[in-house]
Formats: structure tokens, sequence, C-alpha cells
């Protein structure tokens, strides 16, 4: 927005606690807020249209960390969990066959016995109730877009953004200036590569000595399937084709309730070949012997995509700052061989919450709230993430083969000795971004056609995500430098963000142009942030668009 444009003053509004994000790790701390001191004031902001709108998981859910925050869940009628897991599988699959490995050989903590499988949407929207219950207010639709500081530094809040501004960022005949919201403490769930959250990380610098976050992007379906093909309980895991032994990924088959079955495919974002497409090699998954039948005679009824945080143990950033902390995905709390990250999730939600409720009651206000961060790695959280935060930076250096038997042994010493690996703890490497190569060191990949029953093109699919952005509206994919994007973006990586991608935001135009063209289509946009983590050059930045804008997803 213009400089000299004068605006009108934001109005702010006071709480104890200020909570960024309507996800499991935002509505759990509202909620534990309230169990320790009814009277005190909480609200959560969320970006989506309603809670629930943003959120995409598998899901089999841990229920450990709702046990806690609602031990009599099990008697509400309206709780979301109706599938209890009944069936583990886990397939090795090839280009044309697929071999079945024994459950024996996995270690404990794959075993999904007591876990179900959910819409993790569904599971935020229940919470959202039981946090407007208990008195939190939950306001969706509000973008949380600035970070506030007190005169000592500290975070004292946050400030929602302007809504009716035009492409040019200026006023329209419909604008309203944002709202400023202070709080004793800020909470920050705004879910993976939140753009406050990296705010928060870059001006404190709590990524210091740790390794770099690494990301997944995972791209999921829900479809109604025939009930001689529904198998309600069942979790097939699987990895292997239609991705070569040294790109990282794996995918699943859930089947819920009401003959739906969940879909998805997740890709490590350090590929290094920049004519991938995770999309495209989603689509080819769907194909494979081992799973195709399961979708004949289906209707495909939603879909979605979003980054995963990968890191593990040794990314995890210093959680706190003055003022605040980081909870949930905002942290990096997936465990990444289980695909799980939502008990994390809400149980440090639980503990976040919990620390500074201490706080309030001492009187304290806007300091850090080191218990936290000193508290999680020899919590729950800290024994789930240890056990297995060798087994990415191995897949990542021995490829699939190696990596996924070394890290299965690996993952059997830590469960036997308590957390002690021979391998130690190893480090990741590169950031994600950085693993790229040009595009003269690797070979084109053609994906096949779609033929719109099994397989499908990308905009076809965005259509079922009720995905929506005014097109008069400031871009919220911010490009930094547009002649870096063509030099280096383009003409060095043969432009990976129109494969990247899994809603078609990015386009490089050539046909009838004397210069490539680089188009935002940012109405198409899932808000999955995976430009942010993976542009070879750090050159696109996504931000929030207006408030209640992307996706709306049902059921997911």
């Amino acid at each position: 927005m213009s400089e000299e444009m004068e605006l009108p003053e934001r109005e702010s509004m006071e709480f104890d606690v200020v909570i960024v994000g309507a996800g499991p790790a935002g509505l759990s701390a509202a909620i534990r807020l309230k169990q320790l001191d009814p009277e005190m004031s909480v609200v959560v902001l969320e970006k989506g249209a309603e809670v629930g709108a943003h959120i995409l998981s598998g899901a089999v859910v841990d229920p450990v960390g709702v046990d806690r925050l609602l031990p009599d869940w099990r008697d509400d009628p309206e709780h979301p969990f109706k599938t209890p897991v009944k069936q583990d599988k886990f397939l090795f699959l090839g280009p044309a066959g697929s071999i079945t490995l024994p459950n024996f050989m996995m270690p404990p903590l794959m075993n999904n016995h007591g876990n179900y499988i959910v819409s993790l949407g569904n599971v935020c929207r229940w919470l959202g109730a039981k946090a407007e219950e208990a008195g939190v207010e939950v306001y969706p639709g509000f973008a949380a877009t600035e970070v506030l500081y007190n005169d000592d530094g500290a975070v004292m809040g946050v400030a929602t953004g302007d809504m009716g501004l035009d492409r040019e960022g200026k006023p329209g005949p419909n604008y309203a200036r944002g709202m400023e919201l202070h709080g004793k403490y800020v909470l920050i769930g705004e879910g993976v590569r939140g753009s406050l959250a990296k705010q928060l990380i870059s001006r404190f610098d709590l990524a210091k000595g740790r390794e770099p976050q690494k990301f997944g992007i995972g791209i999921k379906e829900l479809w109604e399937v025939a009930q001689d093909k529904h198998h309600p309980g069942l979790v097939q895991h699987s990895f292997g084709w239609p991705l070569d032994m040294k790109t990282g990924g794996g995918s699943f088959l859930y089947h819920l309730e009401d003959n739906k079955v969940a879909v998805g495919f997740v890709m490590h974002l350090n590929y290094q070949n920049p004519y991938l497409s995770p999309f495209g090699e989603f689509q080819r998954f769907k194909t494979h012997p081992a799973i195709a039948p399961t979708f004949e005679g289906a209707k495909r009824i939603s879909y979605g995509g979003r980054a995963i945080t990968e890191g593990g143990w040794q990314s995890v950033p210093k959680l706190t700052f003055p003022g605040g902390a980081l909870i949930g995905c905002s942290a990096g709390f997936v465990n990444v061989p289980r695909i799980k990250g939502s008990h994390n999730a809400v149980l440090s939600g639980m503990m976040a919450a919990e620390h500074v409720a201490a706080a309030l009651k001492d009187g304290r206000a806007s300091d850090e709230i080191t218990a936290y961060e000193e508290e999680w790695r020899d919590s729950d959280i800290g024994k789930d993430l240890k056990l297995v935060r060798n087994v990415k930076p191995l897949w990542s250096k021995l490829g699939t083969i190696g990596g996924v038997v070394l890290g299965g042994l690996d993952m059997w010493v830590n469960t036997l000795l308590g957390g002690f690996s021979f391998l130690g703890t190893l480090k990741h490497g590169k950031p994600d971004y950085a693993c790229l190569k040009p595009a003269k060191d690797c070979k084109k990949i053609d994906y096949p056609k779609p033929d719109g029953v099994l397989t499908f093109d990308r905009l076809s699919s965005v259509f079922l995500s009720n995905t929506n952005h005014e097109e008069d509206e400031p871009v919220h994919l911010q490009v930094k430098n547009p002649e870096l994007q063509k030099d280096s973006e383009f003409e060095v990586y043969a432009g990976p963000s129109s494969r990247y991608c899994p809603a078609a935001v990015y386009e490089w135009v050539t046909e009838g142009e004397e210069e490539p063209r680089f188009v935002i289509n940012a109405q198409n946009c899932v808000h999955c942030k995976t430009c942010d983590i993976k542009d070879p050059n750090q050159n696109i930045n996504w931000v929030p668009p207006q408030g209640g804008e992307g996706p709306v997803y049902t059921e997911m």
C-alpha cells in the first residue's frame, strides 16, 4: 500500500491470550486455558472462512492428546472419531506389482491399533465448538498478517489484514481496516510454514543451532467407493513406485465410514529433478494394479494439498520468544514415519497453555515462558520424535531401499534402548530449496494425459477444493525479484514452479512471447505453501490473502 496514504487507525481489543490458528494446536491451547481459568479471556483467529476450512491431513489420529484434553470425549455423541483402525497393511510398490511387508517387522510405534481414521477438519470443527462452549472467542475469516511488538521488543499481539484492497493495494469501495488484538501472551499455531512464524523465527533467531527444517508436499483426494471395495478401518501405507529409489515419499489409502476412502501421496521436497511434478506422480500412483481396483465405479468428491514438516527432533526451532510461543506444526512436531502430527499438536497446545496460565497466575506478561521450551524434549512429544529422528536423514542419504531398511532398524534400536541410537542424531544437510539440480543435468518427465475417471488435471481438482479468492485484490504470492525468477528459476531450472504447485498457480508463458512471462494465477492457491519452500532462490514469499479466502475443505 502507498506509504503516503493516510489510513484510519486500527481498533484494538485486549485479551489475556491471543492464539493464531484454529487447528488442533490452537484450539487445544484455548480449551486448556479455559479449563485452568474459566475467567481468562482467550481469542482464536482463523484465516479460513470457517473452522476446519483450511485443515487437510490423512488422517489417522493417535487419540493420546484428545484423551488428555477431553477425557470423557467418547461419551459425546457428536465426536468425529467414528472409525477405529482395524487393519494395518504396508506395501512396497514396483512398476507392475507389490510386496506386502509383514507387520511383525514394523517397530511397535508403527502399529495403528487404538487409533482412528478421521477427517481432521471435522475434528477441528468439533474442537472449535468445545472451545466456544468454554467461552473462547473464535473468529474465523480473520487472517493475522502482522506481529505487533511493545517498546521492549516483545510480542504484544497481532493485527488482521485490511479487507477490500484493490490489485494495487489501495482501498476499494468495500475497504475495512484490520484490527489489532493485544494479548499478554501470543501463541502461534498457523500450521506449516506460517507467515508470522517465519517472521518470528527470523527476528528472534529461533532456528540457531538447529538443523534446517525439512518438508514434504501432501496431496489428498477423498472418494466415495463401491460398497464391495470398502473396508472400514483399513489403513494401507505404501512406498516405492512411481518414485525412483532416490526420491523420497510415500502414499496411503484410509478407509473411513460411509464408503469413503482417503487416498494421499506425500513427496519429500528435497527432490532434485526440476521436471518432477508431485501432482503428476500422485495421479500415476493411483493407476498401480494394487491401488486402482479400489476406485472402480467410485466418485471423487474432494481434493487438496498442503506442506508437511519433516525435520522432526533436530529441526524443531526454539519454541519461545518474548511474549509468546510456537505450537503445533508451526513448531514442526510431525512424526514422519507414522505420518502423524495432530496428537503432538494437541499436546503442544496444552503444554504451552499450562505454562502461560501459570505465568498469568504469577502476574507475569509479555516475558518468555522458557519452561515450555525446557520441557518439550522430555515430554511425550519429545519421546515420540526422538525415536524416529534418523529416519528422514537416512532416507535422504541412502535412498528408498537403504534408507527405509536402516531407518527401520534404527527405530527398533531406539525403541528397545529408550531413545539411544548407535548412529547418534544425524544431520539433514541442505534445506529443500537448495536440493534442486539445474535442468540441464536432469531428464524430462512426460506425464500421461489424465483420463478424467481415475486420473485428473489440476484445474478440475482445484474446483473440488472449493477455493475462492477475489480477483481484484493484491496478489498474496509475492515475487521479490522478477528478473531473478526469469534468469534462474526459468533459465536454469526450467520453471519448476509450474510443476511443484498442486493447484496450477504458476505458469511460464512462452508461445508468441518475445520474453518468457511469469503468470501467477493466485485465485487457484490452496495455501499449501510449497512455493515458499521449494523455490530454488527463495524468491517467492507466501502471505495470507484476505481473511476467509482460500479452500473450504469438507471432510478433509
